[in-house]
Formats: C-alpha cells, sequence, structure tokens
C-alpha cells in the first residue's frame, strides 16, 4: 500500500510539473522572440470568409492550433491606422498616448503623427519620407518595457510598408523602424534610431531595387499583395540579421501588413482585388512561420495578430442591395459651415481650422482675434450639424461627459480624446455611412467610426505556452499589451488601461 501511495504522488508530481510546463508560464521563462503582427484594415469577418481558402500553415495555423478572442472590439474613436497601431502596443487610447490620428492639430497646428523635423532620412535622400520618429507618442509600449526589464539588452525592430505602422508599434527605445521609400524603392529608417543602415538591411535593399515586380508597379506597389512578400522578406532579413529571438534575452518584432488598407480603400471589402490581398497574405504569414519555426524554434516564439480598424462595405454596394449606407462629404459640409457661422456671427474670415476623421478643430486664436467667443462659436457649429443629414450624434468634446448620447459611445469618445489633438467637437455618423475623401475611390471603403464593421477586429494568439482555444467574450484592443507583458513578465506600459486576457 505504501508503495502504492508513494507511486501515485510521484505520478501526481509528474503531471503537475508537465502542466505547469504547458500552461501558464512561470516567473523567470520567456520566449526567446515576441511577434507582433497587424494586418492594417482586416475586417474579424475575414477570418471566416477566407477560412476554406487558407492554406495550413497562415491565418489557419493561428486560428487552429492557437487561441482567438472572437469579439474583440477598438474601445475609442475615431477608428483609424496610426490609433490602433499605438493602442494595440501601448495598452491605452488616444487620450493617453497621444496619437489622434494620421493626421491631427496640435494646438491648433497642423501635425502628421510620426513626423520629426528635428531628424533626417537615413537609407535615402527622401525628406518627405524619411523625416519621420514618435516623436509625438506620449506612452510607452511593450518594446519599450521589455527593453527596460532587460536593461537595454533585448532588441525591438518595427517592419512596414507604412512609416507609421513600423515607428509608432515598435516605440521609443527600439533598435530601429524601417518602412519604405516607395520613391528609391528602399527600406529606410531615420536619424532618431541610427546614423547609417546596418550591412544586412544595405544588403537587402541592393537586391530589392534589382526586384522586377516591385520596378513595373514603381510607387503605387501599396496596390498590389507584392507588398506583403517585399514586407515579409525584410522581417525574415532582420530576423537574421539580428539575430532576432537567438542571444539571451527576449527579443521582440513588429510587423504590420499595410497593403490591405491601400487596397481597401481602392477597392473595397469585395471582389478578386481584396481576395487576393488575404490569399497572398496568408502565403506570406505561412513563410514568416516556417522561418521563426527555422530560426526560433517552433516552441520558441509568441506571436499575436491583430488589425488596427475594419472597414465599411461600398456604400453604392450597400445600396445596390437595399442595406443602409452612404457619403458624408466633409469638404463641402465645411464650405457650408463657415457661411453658416457667418451669418450667425458676423466674422470676417474662417474659424474652421480642418474636419479631421469627423472632428472639427476650431481656430481658437483667430476666433479670439475677431472678438468672438469660443463656447459661442461651438454652440452655433453644433447647431448646424445637428440639423445637417445622417448625423445620429454631435458631441461638443468638454461636455461629452453629461452628453445625451449612450453610455458606451459616450466612453469611446471620452477615451479617444486628448484636449491638445483632438479639436473641439465630434459627430458620428448613421450605420453605413462614410466620410468620402481623396484616400477612398467611388468603389471603395474607408474606415474611422465605432461600428462593428469598424471597430470589430481579429485578435489570435500563437505559440510559446498559447493553449488552443477561443473566447467569445468581449474584449479590447487595449487588452493587448497588458496580455502580453503578463505572459512575459514585464511591467505594463505605463499608460495602459486594458487588462491581461485569460486563456480559458
Amino acid at each position: 500500500m505504501k508503495k502504492k501511495v508513494l507511486l501515485f504522488v510521484a505520478l501526481f508530481v509528474v503531471l503537475l510539473t508537465a502542466s505547469a510546463g504547458n500552461g501558464r508560464p512561470q516567473f523567470g521563462e520567456r520566449p526567446r522572440l515576441v511577434v507582433g503582427i497587424v494586418v492594417d484594415q482586416m475586417r474579424w469577418d475575414y477570418l471566416s470568409r477566407y477560412y476554406d481558402k487558407f492554406g495550413s500553415d497562415g491565418f489557419r495555423r493561428l486560428i487552429d492550433k492557437g487561441y482567438s478572442f472572437d469579439n474583440c472590439l477598438i474601445n475609442y474613436l475615431p477608428t483609424v491606422t496610426s490609433i490602433g497601431h499605438t493602442s494595440a502596443y501601448t495598452g491605452t487610447s488616444p487620450a493617453f498616448h497621444g496619437i489622434c490620428g494620421n493626421n491631427f492639430y496640435l494646438d491648433g497646428r497642423h501635425t502628421y503623427c510620426c513626423g520629426d523635423s528635428t531628424v533626417v532620412p537615413v537609407g535615402s535622400d527622401n525628406k518627405k519620407a524619411g523625416c519621420m520618429s514618435p516623436i509625438n507618442l506620449l506612452s510607452t509600449t511593450i518594446g519599450d518595457q521589455l527593453r527596460l526589464h532587460t536593461d537595454f539588452r533585448s532588441k525591438v525592430i518595427g517592419i512596414s510598408y507604412k512609416d507609421r505602422a513600423a515607428i509608432l508599434p515598435a516605440g521609443h527605445s527600439a533598435n530601429a523602424a524601417y518602412w519604405l521609400d516607395t520613391k528609391n524603392r528602399q527600406f529606410i529608417t531615420s536619424s532618431y534610431y541610427m546614423d547609417e543602415l546596418p550591412q544586412w538591411a544595405k544588403d537587402f535593399n541592393a537586391e530589392l531595387i534589382k526586384d522586377k515586380d516591385f520596378k513595373k508597379v514603381g510607387k503605387d506597389v501599396g496596390l498590389y499583395p507584392l507588398t506583403g512578400r517585399i514586407t515579409t522578406d525584410m522581417a525574415i532579413a532582420a530576423i537574421d540579421g539580428e539575430q532576432l529571438g537567438q542571444g539571451e534575452e527576449t527579443d521582440m518584432l513588429c510587423v504590420s501588413y499595410s497593403q490591405t488598407d491601400v487596397i481597401g480603400h481602392k477597392w473595397s471589402t469585395r471582389g478578386s482585388h481584396t481576395d487576393e490581398a488575404y490569399l497572398e497574405l496568408d502565403k506570406d504569414l505561412a513563410r514568416l512561420f516556417a522561418a521563426l519555426d527555422s530560426k526560433v524554434g517552433r516552441d520558441n516564439y509568441l506571436v499575436f495578430l491583430t488589425a488596427d480598424h475594419g472597414a465599411a462595405h461600398n456604400q453604392q454596394f450597400m445600396q445596390d442591395h437595399k442595406l443602409s449606407g452612404g457619403k458624408w462629404l466633409s469638404q463641402q459640409l465645411k464650405k457650408d459651415l463657415e457661411e453658416y457661422i457667418a451669418q450667425k456671427l458676423g466674422n470676417s474670415s474662417d474659424v474652421v481650422l480642418g474636419i479631421v476623421d469627423y472632428r472639427f478643430y476650431l481656430d481658437h486664436e483667430g476666433i479670439i482675434r475677431q472678438g468672438l467667443d469660443i463656447q459661442r462659436v461651438k454652440d452655433v457649429v453644433i447647431d448646424f450639424l445637428r440639423h445637417s443629414p445622417h448625423i445620429a450624434f454631435v458631441v461638443d468634446y468638454e461636455k461629452a461627459a453629461t452628453s445625451a448620447v449612450p453610455a458606451f459611445l459616450r466612453e469611446r469618445i471620452l477615451c479617444g480624446y486628448n484636449f491638445h489633438r483632438s479639436g473641439d467637437v465630434i459627430v458620428v455618423l448613421e450605420p453605413g455611412f462614410y466620410e468620402v475623401g481623396p484616400w477612398s475611390s467611388p468603389v471603395g471603403t474607408t474606415h474611422g467610426e465605432w461600428n462593428p464593421y469598424d471597430a470589430h477586429i481579429p485578435l489570435l494568439f500563437y505559440g510559446w505556452k498559447v493553449p488552443h482555444g477561443s473566447c467569445p467574450s468581449e474584449v479590447h484592443i487595449t487588452d493587448i499589451a497588458p496580455t502580453v507583458c503578463s505572459l512575459i513578465h514585464v511591467q505594463q506600459p505605463n499608460a495602459t488601461i486594458g487588462g491581461a486576457l485569460e486563456f480559458k
């Protein structure tokens, strides 16, 4: 009997140890490499739409062998590219991380989210493409926290077609961020990170400039799935060149695929172009995972995949099928609004700096110069907008907390509001309506609103210590960073508002 008891105890200890090894990581355990992947403009339902057409080693490896949070929502407004990339890696919203759009007005000054006049391009003479840094990012990222935790021995690299999609995920202390200068057909960086490209990047660029397919499409490369192939090749080159995941400390690679956004703006959510983009991206992911298996080891890396936002169906497509949808012409609206304000208040010059992502920026200095009261101007703007078609809600940001809008929407508006960068008034459109501008074609689409088509995004985890399964509960894009930090046992980014998710 005593031998049986001892045997039982021994077996129990073995099973417990095995369970601990395959379950939640213990303190001191970390993967060799964390890989963050953001697919620009990827709706959540694309996972099921293309599931049967995907191969076994791309998206389906993540779905079939990883863990899916099936109801991940963006919990702020507006839902645009730079904000999504930043929020996923900081665990917070524009109210705290300060990236309020691809473009915004900072205390009345038009600002590009990554524009930095204090730096110069590296790897190119193209100042328009290369004078970039995370200068406007106010909070830390996963990579920043990982670097802090390891006394900056960990390497963090960001790679994308778009500068903002490489820079903002990688964070302040990243070793490098690389993005594509389409004019010179080269991956470049800026002097914020280094004075000269590393040799492996120079070698990669030397081969890239010979690429016949790239040469053929020229500066319009973003409209082709080719961009995904080039981005993947660069990511694999960085793994080799920097020996990512092959040192003593955990490293991080942030990869963003942006061609899906460019293609969506051009051709919308349906049709052969979008189909091709996702099926080719599936192959690119399979190549990336195969490289990681070979160079880092299948059980030694942790992957998460998400999107920065989704997209509405094309408004004409919706109308053709008797569904709600339509255009919102902001530039014509601005002209009519200025005339209405002048009629009401007698001002001699325009008082609206611009309309960006459904937000109205007022010229505070100009309003004061004309002897007008800012709140009075806002009230006139709101009165005009409330009588404009296809606007569901109009909110004065400074009065948002007490505004007569549903609580969930009020919270999203407040999470997206930064006093210095978000403007004065935000509008919420009726379902299916979106702003039509130069970035989307008549047969294309855009994004920016709270609705599920824009705000419901994929969230998949795979690899090191991740079980297979799924969760239908509502989670948020701001939960990604604290979840990764919890898994690898480093402190959350310094403005995190999300919570660590459990794999049940």
